[in-house]
Parts: structure tokens; C-alpha cells; sequence
């Protein structure tokens, strides 16, 4: 027997996740959803995906596993649809960076029989510079070597969770248990606020006189700044991301406003060795990430090591797991 996953939205993560499962088209059917029919026929032709459909009920039907790769400000509608048509024992994940508010969601929309597992992905090292979130940058090892943080609601089936973690691991990442709350400060401080930053450099500049000279100048240094509001979330997702976790991105701004107008103070009085001393921490901070980061290392000190399960195990248990449990409880009424 297979089992049924399906994909909705067919982006960057969801045709990556896709194309990462190609090889165990033996037991598992991978079903794609998108608005966008070009879309899907990229999926099919690369192998994303077994099935696509541009028609949500057809895309939801018997499916044991949906993960929905979507922007924030989408998930709440899709869930909405797909509510009346889950079956009873389904797994519902998402990659969105807002997990208070999609747990909150699915709570108060899905049916009871339905697990909820949050995930977040941490790429590849080697796809960190210079990509967008478009359909023509996804890859079958996006996952490799990277992270992918779960978090669940209180009470969530034990079962749900393993399949995560074993979803995790073959999709050539390792698992990162994190607490709901705790994972959504991180996203807004790793996720979104580069982003803002982004976006205030940008504002503050471009509507300047002196733009239609200083454009021609701009280099590296601005394009990698500004970089991330142009080919990461777009201006709808980035709101909704933002306003849903409005404490943590207030705070974080609070926090940079902080450290700007220190640099700015030393700057005006000339106070040369701290300025110097702020310049040089954050330098080091960054070669710290950047190499923790391409070489991985914290994951022998943060993740102990599992073996990683046969295809078929994982995905024989969630079989079990989804199909199974509904006929246990059918079985009982």
C-alpha cells in the first residue's frame, strides 16, 4: 500500500519536498496542489510530484499526509476549504513562520482526528546566497544537511510526531524540537527581520534626490541587504508574519532601533574605539554563524544521532498511523 501525500503550493519547499521523495514513488504518491497550472506542469515534467490538480477537493481526497507549503497569509483560507474534506486520522503540516497562529487555526477550523505538526525549514548550506522562492530554484537535497525545526500543539499524537521526525530525516535534514512559542521569536528574528531591515534601507533611500545618482554606485553591499525583499516573502506575507507575531517583532525592533542609534552616537561624538569594537563583534559574530552554518557542527552538539529508518518503515508506520486509526475508530462507533 502507498501512502498519499499531498502538497499544496508548489514552491521553492513544497516542489523541493516533492522532488526529495522521487525516490520512493514505490510507496508513496505524491499529489501537488497549486493556482498555478504552469506550475504544475513544471512539477510533473521534474518529477516533483505524481499527480497534480489545480482543483483543491480533488487535491486533499484520501490523502494521509498534507503538508501545506504555503505563505502565512494563505493558510488560513486553504484550511478553511480542506476542513469538510479531511479524513479522519490525517497529518497536517506547514512550513509557514508563524506556528502560535496556524496551531490556533487548525484548532478552531479542522475536526478533532486531525494531528498538527509545525515545521520549519533550515536549507542547505549551499542554497543560502542568491536564491529566490520560485518554482526554477527548488532541489530534490534542499533539506540536506539542514534543520528542520518541529514544534506541536499540547496533546498532539505521539505518532504525529515521529512521523515528522522520520519525514525530517529522509528528507536529509535533522530534526530540531522546538517550543511553539520559542520558534516563532526565532523565525522573526532570523526570518522576517532581515527582511524589514531590508525594506527600511530601501525606503529610506530610493525616494531620495540624491537616488538618481546613488543607484549607479550601489553595489554587493546594498544588493546583499536589500536582497531579501526581493526573492524571499512577498509584501502580503511578510505583513501577515509580521502583525501575527506583533510582540516578538516589536521587541526586535525595539532591540535594533537600540543598537542603531548606538552606532549612530558614536558616530556623532567620534567615539572611534567603540564604534570599532561594535563593528569588529558583529564581523565575528557573522564568521561564527557562517561557519557553524556551512559546516553543520552543532548538529553533533544540539541532535543526537538516530539511525535513519528504511522508506518503508517511516512511511508504513504513518500509513498505519492515518488509515489504520481511522478504522480503529470506526471500528469503535
Amino acid at each position: 500500500m502507498t501512502t498519499n501525500i499531498t502538497i499544496i503550493g508548489l514552491g521553492q519547499i513544497g516542489m523541493s519536498i516533492g522532488l526529495s521523495l522521487a525516490n520512493h514513488k514505490d510507496i508513496v504518491q505524491r499529489k501537488g496542489y497549486d493556482i498555478d497550472k504552469e506550475i504544475g506542469k513544471t512539477a510533473l515534467k521534474t518529477d516533483a510530484v505524481d499527480e497534480f490538480s489545480t482543483n483543491l477537493v480533488l487535491a486533499v481526497r484520501n490523502a494521509d499526509l498534507i503538508i501545506l507549503a504555503l505563505p502565512i497569509n494563505e493558510i488560513k483560507d486553504i484550511l478553511e476549504i480542506i476542513a469538510p474534506l479531511i479524513q479522519d486520522g490525517t497529518v497536517v503540516m506547514d512550513t509557514a513562520p508563524a506556528k502560535k497562529a496556524v496551531a490556533g487555526w487548525v484548532k478552531e477550523l479542522l475536526p478533532e482526528g486531525i494531528s498538527y505538526v509545525g515545521l520549519a525549514p533550515i536549507l542547505n548550506p549551499e542554497y543560502l546566497a542568491g536564491e529566490s522562492t520560485v518554482v526554477d530554484t527548488a532541489h530534490g537535497d534542499l533539506f540536506q544537511n539542514g534543520l528542520l525545526a518541529i514544534v506541536t500543539p499540547p496533546n498532539t499524537e505521539s505518532q504525529a510526531i515521529e512521523l515528522a521526525t522520520n519525514l525530517t530525516e529522509l528528507l536529509g535534514a535533522s530534526p530540531f524540537f522546538a517550543d511553539l512559542y520559542e520558534l516563532d521569536s526565532l523565525m522573526i528574528a532570523t526570518h522576517v527581520m532581515p527582511q524589514i531591515l531590508g525594506a527600511a534601507l530601501v525606503n529610506s533611500i530610493v525616494d531620495q534626490p540624491g537616488w538618481r545618482e546613488a543607484k549607479k554606485l550601489a553595489g554587493r553591499a546594498f544588493a546583499e541587504v536589500s536582497g531579501p525583499i526581493d526573492h524571499m516573502d512577498t509584501a502580503k506575507a511578510l505583513m501577515a508574519a509580521a502583525i501575527l507575531n506583533r510582540n516578538d517583532t516589536l521587541r526586535l525592533l525595539d532591540g535594533l532601533m537600540i543598537a542603531l542609534q548606538a552606532m549612530r552616537d558614536d558616530i556623532d561624538r567620534e567615539n572611534t574605539d567603540a564604534l570599532i569594537e561594535k563593528l569588529e563583534n558583529a564581523q565575528e559574530g557573522r564568521k561564527r554563524w557562517w561557519r557553524g552554518r556551512q559546516t553543520a557542527d552543532w548538529l553533533s552538539e544540539e541532535t543526537p544521532h538516530t539511525d535513519i529508518p528504511a522508506a518503508s518503515d517511516i512511511f508504513g508506520r504513518l500509513f498505519r498511523f492515518g488509515r489504520g486509526s481511522r478504522e480503529d475508530r470506526t471500528q469503535k462507533e
